[in-house]
C-alpha cells in the first residue's frame, strides 16, 4: 500500500471517529435526565 493511500485511510478513519463521537454527544442531549445529572456533578465541583 502506498503512503498516500495509507494517509487517506488514516484521515478517513479520524473523520469517521470524530463523527461518531459527535453523534454520541448529540444523542445524549436528547436525554434530559442525563443532562441534569451531568450539570449537577459539574456544579458539585464548585
Amino acid at each position: 500500500m502506498s503512503s498516500n493511500a495509507r494517509d487517506r485511510l488514516v484521515r478517513a478513519g479520524c473523520w469517521a471517529g470524530a463523527a461518531l463521537v459527535l453523534a454520541g454527544v448529540f444523542a445524549l442531549y436528547t436525554r434530559p435526565a442525563f443532562m441534569v445529572t451531568l450539570i449537577d456533578q459539574i456544579w458539585a465541583c464548585f
